[in-house]
């Protein structure tokens, strides 16, 4: 990884430093001694190179110094100025020499992007557990999704099914209103209807002589029931209360009464007792 960044840093200063020696030394070597343009040209080769190797140093350190990298700057823009002058000074090609002359600036670039990699570069151990927490929360967030998918559906056919069994309901309301509209119109025709109103007052009880009551129609809506009756037994008689009964009931009269006489004149008294107990009452008494 570290050489994606490097390398091109490196070729990209090699071409700009023997871009920029070859300029100076054609073009000043015209108005000056070629050993006097080589010199200059190395001084601003030497200049630059030396500061970015003191900006590598102070980078490997984990430190920083604004002068230094002023100075690298410098160097950078004035090997770009020199090639740019030179691209304005020649007649021909002016425009492939203007093409090269940003290439000091772009070496100083790239090293600026290779010191910001290396600032945020990490670690295997670090990326593998940045890669794990990443995978995790794609996953919990896979899985949210799919929950909410599922309750969204699982909340969907339950609407459905409920909205379904309303429109059944209602239906089945709105058929049995219907019936009972029809009936009651039934009714009420004939209750209005003369010839039936005649038929219908004719078999009902007159309360006060000379008055026929009038046929009313049943009540149709809402009606409010009724408590139940609490119906409280009655205390079962004892063997001994039961024989005497029996017997007063079956001595009433001369000769005594047959059993199925006495056990009619029994229950007509309003008292109670089963069949079973009441023929052994009859049998211990007779």
């Amino acid at each position: 990884m570290r050489a994606k960044t490097v390398l091109p840093a490196v070729a990209m200063t090699a071409v700009s430093m023997v871009l920029t020696l070859a300029v100076v030394v054609m073009w000043l070597g015209t108005a000056m001694p070629w050993l006097v343009a080589l010199v200059v040209g190395l001084g601003i080769d030497g200049g630059w190179l030396a500061t970015l190797a003191y900006e590598r140093r102070l980078a490997a350190q984990g430190d920083h110094n604004r002068t230094v990298t002023f100075v690298g700057w410098s160097f950078g823009v004035l090997a770009t100025a020199v090639l740019v002058a030179h691209a304005l000074s020649v007649e021909h090609s002016a425009g492939a020499w203007l093409a090269v002359a940003w290439l000091p600036l772009a070496a100083k670039a790239l090293w600026l992007v290779h010191g910001m990699w290396e600032r945020t570069a990490l670690t295997p151990v670090a990326l593998d557990a940045i890669r794990g927490i990443q995978q995790e929360a794609r996953d919990e967030a896979a899985v949210a999704r799919a929950r909410l998918r599922a309750e969204a559906a699982t909340e969907e056919t339950r609407l459905t099914a409920v909205t379904e069994a309303g429109a059944r309901v209602a239906r089945v309301q709105a058929k049995t209103a219907q019936t009972l509209s029809g009936a009651w119109s039934t009714l009420e025709t004939a209750r209005a209807g003369e010839e039936t109103g005649r038929a219908l007052t004719s078999v009902t009880t007159r309360v006060t002589p000379g008055v026929t009551p009038r046929w009313e129609l049943p009540v149709w809506g809402p009606s409010e029931p009724l408590a139940a009756r609490s119906l409280e037994a009655a205390p079962a008689l004892t063997d001994d209360a039961l024989d005497v009964i029996v017997d007063d009931i079956r001595t009433s009269e001369t000769p005594a009464l047959s059993y199925r006489e006495m056990a009619a004149r029994f229950r007509a008294a309003g008292h109670s007792a089963s069949e079973v107990r009441l023929r052994a009452a009859w049998k211990r008494v007779a």
